[in-house]
């Protein structure tokens, strides 16, 4: 085997164990050994995407040789640059109080943290793979200045919540602001406090249950409805006799029924986004399926990595998907077809990702992806990805081609009366999404705020979860 084989062929092995591999240990301590506290990134609230390493501010940390964590693929477009804090903290023990190191301030250093402060920076702790936020400082009023004092917390309390062996949840709080002054001294403490919990299997499993006995639920009724009209339509004939009693027996959807499966004008663009919504579908289903089966919570970036490589497996289903629905549509520009549905979404996300990643690197922020890795993940798509959806248009066309409507087709176009003013598309859109909106409203805030960065949700009827 040529060296250029064996290259690839690990470079293949390190792509698909990498997920079952992100973790350095399997997470279960014994009694006083030690925790790792990682330190990460810096940035301003407003715009979490916008982040620094932790040390691009003046924090002072425990003397010698700090420690770096390098992750794996997932990690690196994640932005993530962890730095071990050398703080002491083992499994169980309890700390009233101790120093980490002294922070000797000078004009620089004033004036970086007065700017963090100003702009709400906050800081990123891993601890265990479970992640921490806290603000650098905050501004107090100040009766004798209109701009107010800038504060810097300088004592860190760590709660932790452990089940036997294992940590279930860890909080930061911050305490013991000081005031920001040229030439004072600042000692930066932290302390530590462990507390037995248990897991509560039974609301996890409860809420679970919840969803599925539902959606099982509007199924069977959907389907008990539906069924006797997809029969009907199927028997009846294009006669005008049909048409009349369309017309004055039957309401709303009912109406189109002999023309909702009429090849569309913009064929090729739909057969690709219907082709990918099927894969992304599935590959949102396959990464949770993983996720409970496995550990991929386990490690930062994990998850991340397994989606790129699921994308890139599951592409032959949106080439699947998309090239059945062209053929049974009767499409015959099948190259353009295959083109665009294999490289609909990817071309999207590098677009969006290149200019975001410009940007980055202009501010020379952590979130900037190194070349290298977009060559890696170009290199997934155009070797793996492109090839199977090629493949999966190509199977589509011929195993899945043929016609297969639930309702026929009329030959005659029904004709489409003027619509009254509240009944047109923009106004029908608005309208129609009030009710799902306010009913997913809550919900959204929290996996949006999960979404970007600003903290973990952890509520099991929501989409995130938690250690």
């Amino acid at each position: 085997m040529s060296s250029a084989a064996r290259s690839l062929s690990l470079f293949l092995l390190l792509l698909f164990v990498s997920p079952s591999l992100a973790s350095e240990s399997d997470h279960k301590y014994q009694q006083d050994e030690p925790v790792t506290l990682w330190v990460n990134k810096v940035g301003p609230y407003n715009n979490p995407q916008e982040t620094y390493n932790y040390y691009s501010l003046p924090f002072c940390h425990a003397s010698g040789n700090p420690a770096h964590k390098w992750g794996g693929l997932g990690e690196v477009l994640g932005g993530n640059e962890l730095i071990d804090s050398q703080i002491d903290i083992k499994f169980q023990r309890n700390v009233d109080k101790a120093s980490i190191c002294s922070l000797d301030l000078d004009e620089a250093k004033v004036k970086q943290f007065k700017d963090a402060i100003e702009n709400n920076y906050w800081f990123e702790f891993f601890l265990d793979d479970l992640p921490l936020w806290g603000f650098v400082g905050d501004l107090h009023p100040d009766k004798n200045s209109d701009n107010g004092k800038h504060v810097l917390y300088t004592h860190k309390i760590i709660n932790f919540k452990y089940n036997k062996d294992q940590i279930i949840h860890v909080n930061l709080t911050q305490d013991g602001p000081k005031p920001l002054e040229v030439g004072r001294t600042l000692d930066m403490t932290y302390s530590v406090k462990w507390t037995p919990t248990n897991i509560h299997w039974f609301s996890i499993f409860n809420s679970f249950m919840m969803v599925i006995f539902l959606t099982g639920l509007v199924s069977m009724i959907l389907m008990r409805t539906l069924r006797n009209d997809y029969a009907k339509y199927a028997r009846e004939d294009d006669d005008l006799e049909t048409l009349e009693r369309d017309v004055s027996e039957e309401s709303g959807w009912k109406l189109v029924h002999g023309d909702v499966f009429r090849p569309p004008r913009n064929l090729v663009v739909l057969s690709a986004v219907v082709g990918t919504g099927a894969q992304l579908a599935l590959l949102v289903l396959l990464v949770i399926l993983m996720a409970i089966v496995g550990t991929l919570y386990i490690g930062r970036g994990a998850i991340v990595t397994t989606f790129i490589v699921c994308y890139a497996l599951t592409s032959f289903i949106s080439g699947y998907v998309s090239g059945g629905m062209y053929s049974r549509n009767g499409g015959k520009n099948w190259i353009k077809s295959m083109i665009l549905t294999a490289s609909l979404f990817p071309f999207m996300v590098f677009g969006i990702g290149f200019l975001l990643n410009t940007i980055a690197i202009f501010y020379g922020s952590l979130a900037a992806i190194p070349f290298g890795t977009m060559v890696v993940v170009f290199v997934i798509w155009a070797f793996i990805s492109f090839p199977l959806a090629l493949l999966g248009t190509v199977v589509g066309r011929n195993w899945s081609g043929a016609p297969n409507n639930p309702c026929r087709v009329k030959t005659i176009p029904r004709p489409i009366p003027e619509k009254k003013w509240y009944l047109t598309p923009s106004v029908v859109s608005m309208m129609g999404g009030l009710l799902p909106f306010g009913s997913i409203f809550i919900e959204m805030y929290f996996v949006f705020t999960s979404f970007w960065n600003y903290k973990v949700n952890f509520s099991t009827s929501c989409l995130g979860a938690s250690k």
